[in-house]
């Protein structure tokens, strides 16, 4: 039996598909347009639950990419960040983790980094405790004791003051508890503490 390459449909091809499968095409049939198995159609449409997802747009506050081309132009002239900031009409600040988030003062480029920018709008992002069990189970046993995320964030720092793995400031702490999406099954009496 012969194995057929991974193919990965370009955003032209998804949107083709999730046309079709507004129109209320098969499966089977949207697969053969694209000579594939339907197999391969369904991951696309199951992951958002056979809904299409809303079209991905820039927030209007985004670096745009003509922004990205100035800030780079005045990296290459060797001017200041407050400079650049006050030519685009942003804070300096922007400018300054805009800078340093793709690759610093010198060997900042507009295009990589405007790329880079609309790859990191992906949502829904992972939790930051997905894949730390330690974690997950003393925040567990402290929300058990009626501890507060101020208390947890303060303890983990006293215990692990070098290792970054095992520690977290109480703002994630509480985001991340209140939020349940990823460590539920280890949270179970967090439900008993928000009541008390």
């Amino acid at each position: 039996m012969k194995y057929r390459r991974r193919v990965f449909f370009t955003d032209k091809q998804k949107s083709e598909i999730w046309d079709r499968w507004q129109r209320g095409e098969s499966m089977s049939s949207i697969g053969r347009g694209f000579d594939r198995a339907s197999s391969s159609i369904y991951p696309l449409l199951a992951r958002t639950g056979g809904i299409r997802p809303p079209d991905r747009v820039r927030s209007c506050l985004a670096l745009t990419l003509a922004e990205r081309e100035e800030i780079s132009r005045g990296l290459i002239a060797k001017v200041s960040l407050r400079s650049i900031g006050r030519d685009l009409k942003r804070s300096a600040s922007t400018i300054s983790r805009e800078v340093r988030r793709n690759g610093g003062t010198k060997h900042y480029r507009a295009a990589p980094s405007d790329a880079a920018a609309w790859n990191r709008t992906h949502r829904p992002k992972p939790c930051k405790l997905v894949g730390k069990v330690y974690l997950c189970r003393a925040i567990s046993a402290k929300l058990t004791r009626k501890w507060s995320p101020q208390q947890i964030a303060g303890w983990l720092m006293r215990e692990h003051p070098d290792d970054e793995n095992k520690r977290g400031d109480r703002s994630k702490l509480w985001g991340h508890a209140a939020s349940l999406n990823c460590i539920w099954p280890l949270l179970g009496p967090f439900e008993a503490f928000l009541a008390s």
